[in-house]
Order: structure tokens, then sequence, then C-alpha cells
């Protein structure tokens, strides 16, 4: 199982690095960046979309003019396009999100950033994104890119992960710390 994962993790850095590569000759990384970000959200908003690039009944033909269609809507570049299409055609597309993710990370790396991921119970505005982002550059000294996602199991707070590190200050996390604390006291 673990070697699975490790199989996904490089195909997917593969694909990343060639994408980078020709995104980089045509010099359209930040265009490229910005068409995968979209599609990540699009991604994650969408179950249906999920299951359309996860199918293994979808034939390559199918999951091709189902990602054009989306990308298309989406007024991607050209290039993200072929990408896609390519990805499809050779039955990858169940590791995009790894590849989409290695992109930015070697971007984010290129550009010396670094990247936070920050979870919150309810989309965060444009304020607060601001403010975390702030902080973030304040504790880190150096550029910060927020990759900002929501799961509503946290019920409040969020949860930021910058590299190795973890900040978990969700209710969920707080409530477990609570039972546990009770089962000892009675």
């Amino acid at each position: 199982m673990a070697s699975q994962g490790t199989v996904v993790s490089g195909l997917a850095a593969r694909y990343a690095a060639a994408l980078f590569d020709l995104a980089d000759e045509q010099k359209a990384l930040d265009q490229t960046a910005q068409d995968l970000t979209s599609l990540k959200q699009v991604l994650a908003e969408s179950a249906d979309l999920r299951r359309v690039v996860r199918s293994p009944v979808l034939s390559r033909a199918e999951q091709a003019r189902a990602m054009e269609a989306v990308l298309s809507q989406a007024g991607t570049s050209e290039l993200v396009r072929k990408f896609i299409g390519l990805v499809a055609q050779n039955r990858r597309l169940f590791a995009l999100d790894g590849m989409i993710v290695a992109f930015l990370a070697e971007l984010a790396q290129r550009r010396g950033e670094e990247t936070a991921t920050v979870i919150s119970a309810r989309p965060l505005t444009e304020e607060q994104l601001s403010a975390v982002t702030d902080a973030l550059k304040k504790a880190l000294g150096s550029k910060v890119t927020v990759a900002a996602s929501v799961d509503p199991s946290l019920l409040g707070g969020m949860i930021v992960k910058v590299g190795s590190r973890m900040i978990d200050s969700s209710v969920r996390t707080k409530l477990t710390k609570l039972k546990i604390a009770m089962k000892g006291v009675g």
C-alpha cells in the first residue's frame, strides 16, 4: 500500500516536472499556476468531477472529453488543456491532484516561497486570508503562498501546515483533547 503512494508521487512529480519545463519554456509559469490552482479548487468542490477523474469505468476518450469541457468552461490556457488531455489519454487522471501540488511546489521553491496549507471550518474572507498570510510571513521570515481549503468537520478554528510543521487550533481537536482529559478524571 505504501509503495503505491510512492509510485503515484513519483508519477505525479514526473508529469509536473514536464509541465513545469514546458510552461517555463513558453514563459507561461504564472498563467499555468493560476489555471492549475483554479482546477484544484474545482476538483475540491465537485464530487462529480472527482468521480470522473478517478473512474476506471470511463474510457480515456470520455475522461478527456469531460476534462476538456470543464477546462474550456473555466477558460484555461491551451498548454494546460493539452497537458490534461495527455494525462487523460495516458489514464493518469487519478494522479492529477498530486501533479498540481508538485507543480505549485516546484514553482514556489524556484521563487523562494514557502507554501502553507490552511484548512478552516468555513471559507476564509479576503481579510482573514490576508491576516493569516501576513502572520505567516512574519513567523517564517520569507514569502508565503497560502493554499486555503475548507473542512466543515473542524467545527471551528483552523489547521495550518507549513512543511513538516502543523498548528491545529480546530474546535474538533480541542474537543478530542478535552474528552481524553475527562476520561482520566472519571
